[in-house]
């Protein structure tokens, strides 16, 4: 049974003159990161990847530090800064197969894509700072196709409750 859970990135600003990987998180985009993080009850990861986009990369380490896992353990990875979804599905058929439980922080529309062609439930959009956790009946990670959505955290869900 292999697990991914795929969190996009907060809310970004469009403030600075900035290149697009060096976009800072709003204070709203680090709010909600709190927010969807402080809500997960299980913590048990194998591995955690990255973008290498500063908002990718904050919104990770929020989730580290809410989990209390060192900044040491995340993985950062190029390929993981798509937006077509076609390069995360590549960089998910190749992870190492002793891997169970693996987290995602990236992008959209790449993440919307995914979640709609591997798990089990639509998605028009996954918004900024949400979660979607997916479950596959595969030993290797090759394998992945399609499994079931197993847990979908949006931050305004979180605030209506």
């Amino acid at each position: 049974m292999k697990k991914l859970t795929l969190i996009r990135h907060g809310k970004s600003s469009w403030e600075y003159n900035v290149s697009d990987r060096d976009r800072p998180l709003l204070e709203r985009g680090i709010k909600d990161a709190y927010l969807v993080a402080s809500a997960i009850e299980e913590h048990t990861l194998d591995a955690v990847f990255s973008s290498p986009a500063n908002r990718a990369l904050h919104t990770c380490s929020i989730f580290l530090r809410v989990f209390n896992i060192p900044s040491n353990q995340v993985r950062v990875y190029d390929e993981l800064y798509d937006f077509s979804g076609e390069q995360v599905l590549k960089f998910i058929h190749s992870l190492d197969n002793k891997l169970q439980n693996v987290v995602i922080f990236g992008h959209n529309h790449a993440f919307t894509s995914l979640v709609n062609m591997l798990g089990s439930v639509t998605i028009n959009n996954v918004p900024t700072a949400g979660l979607v956790k997916l479950k596959f009946d595969v030993l290797e990670w090759s394998s992945v196709t399609k499994g079931v959505t197993e847990k979908i955290m949006f931050p305004k869900n979180l605030k209506n409750e």
